[in-house]
């Protein structure tokens, strides 16, 4: 995370406060996309899929907050889906070695000024499809740095399926040519670039590697900027009707049609019994009392969850000792789990604002950032009745158009435990209570289980130096 040096009590007392939509047949680049474009599109491959529904989801998130090189990834693990599972997590561990490899290393080759960020969305959770579109946003690198693949799941067959197994095999070339010829013509693409884009059988893999639904049962195909135009001209999309793809699917890709058309009931990849998550039915007593002028507070934040089970466990230790902290949760996430934001809510916990899946908020538009904070907020409303009145920018990356684009207030921090970097929770346990002082704003993360494992020994000794734990707007009233 970007530094942030010990502050006077005045001075901490401030920063406190403080694509294309294409008809069918149609198809046109979409030049840059924002790193929210996919979620927010309001192409036809919307995303109707609510999470929450999705018993055992688990949402794998990693992230490092370090300045010269800093990343958030994330992709869904669902009971069942081991193949597909492994295959996403395959692919982000690549994207994420070729990042670090080119912006993280010292010497030649190092890029400054990029960051790497990989979202999920749903296409289809019903009976026995799944469908999940990766989302990567390369800052800095060459192009746009913009690429999404869509990954599919056949319960039916138990097996993982490319985007190209929605396209029965005998009817791949027809396909094919129909994609050609709405390509054809388009800004930036020529007749030798395609047929270079589709020649061989690992390059169709390859190229058509991002093909979804449409809500009418269209099927829209994405090419990432330089797979059949040239890397200036961006991405470009091609979008069939269902009249004309519905002949060439295959017999799982006309289920997928049908259930991303209408579902037809929860989803069922024939996983063994998975049982319920467990979450905290810890319930405050009233207001919090506490006079910061008077007692020593301290207030601890947690980032980028909720995350299953590692917020469940914390909500426990935090109710042990009636320690209230506020926690900056991730859209995506609270979408996924819902019932963990409500307890923190219910349990008298702060629930604050970190964006829909962390992108770096300076390098967006403010229409952009607008969405990002926007969304997260619905969520969060949605979970708790309540939309939250602080947000913390990801990275703390903080300027005039990200607090132009928001009326919350934004909350920084003045003791950063680099919890990201040290997986081991007395290390944590150690940072936290040695730099602890009256007023102080501590940052850690609740999607990493060794962070959580450290709190009990945090609340043990500062509760012993007579600390009381309060959430930052708490902290900011009373001081």
């Amino acid at each position: 995370m970007r530094s942030h040096t010990l502050v006077p009590r005045l001075l901490l007392l401030g920063s406190l406060t403080l694509t294309a939509a294409c008809s069918s047949g149609a198809s046109e680049p979409s030049g840059k996309a924002p790193t929210d474009a996919r979620p927010d599109s309001s192409s036809s491959a919307v995303e109707t899929v609510d999470p929450s529904k999705i018993k055992g989801l688990n949402i794998v998130n990693d992230n490092s907050e370090r300045k010269s090189c800093p990343f958030a990834t994330s992709y869904p693990d669902v009971p069942g889906a081991q193949a597909m599972t492994a295959a996403m997590k395959k692919d982000v561990r690549g994207r994420l070695a070729a990042f670090r490899s080119g912006a993280c290393t010292a010497g030649a080759g190092r890029a400054e000024g990029r960051d790497l960020n990989i979202s999920h969305q749903f296409l289809v959770a019903s009976g026995d499809v799944l469908g999940v579109r990766l989302i990567t946003q390369d800052h800095g690198a060459a192009g746009s740095g913009l690429s999404t693949r869509t990954y599919w799941y056949d319960g039916k067959a138990g097996a993982y399926r490319t985007a190209l197994g929605l396209v029965a095999t005998g009817s791949r070339n027809a396909f094919i040519a129909a994609l050609k010829d709405q390509l054809q013509g388009r800004e930036g693409v020529d007749a030798g670039t395609l047929h270079d884009a589709f020649a061989g059988r690992r390059d169709r893999t390859a190229v058509l590697d991002d093909m979804a639904f449409t809500a009418d049962g269209g099927l829209r195909v994405e090419f990432d900027g330089g797979e059949v135009g040239t890397p200036a001209a961006g991405s470009y999309v091609v979008t069939l009707s269902k009249k004309a793809i519905t002949p060439w699917l295959s017999a799982f890709g006309l289920r997928a049609q049908r259930q991303t058309v209408r579902p037809g009931g929860p989803l069922d990849l024939g996983a063994p019994h998975v049982p319920d998550p467990a979450v905290p039915t810890h319930t405050a007593s009233g207001d919090d009392g506490t006079d910061c002028k008077k007692v020593k507070c301290i207030a601890l934040t947690f980032d980028d969850g909720p995350a299953a089970p590692e917020t469940a466990i914390l909500l426990t230790s935090l109710a042990r000792y009636k320690a209230r902290v506020t926690f900056f949760t991730i859209g995506q996430n609270v979408a996924a789990h819902p019932d963990l934001v409500r307890a923190e809510a219910r349990a008298g916990h702060e629930i604050g604002n970190h964006s829909w899946n962390h992108p770096d908020l300076t390098r967006l538009t403010p229409e952009q950032i607008a969405s990002q904070l926007n969304r997260t907020s619905a969520a969060i409303k949605a979970a708790t009745g309540q939309a939250p009145t602080v947000f913390r920018p990801p990275y703390g990356a903080l300027n005039e158009t990200v607090r132009s684009a928001t009326t919350m207030s934004p909350v920084l921090w003045n003791v950063d435990t680099e919890d990201w970097k040290y997986p081991d929770a007395a290390k944590v346990a150690q940072i936290v209570v040695g730099k602890a002082r009256p007023n102080a704003v501590v940052l850690m993360h609740d999607i990493h289980a060794t962070s959580v494992e450290a709190v009990p020994e945090i609340l043990r000794i500062l509760t012993a130096r007579a600390y009381r734990f309060v959430t930052v707007s708490h902290l900011r009233a009373t001081l």
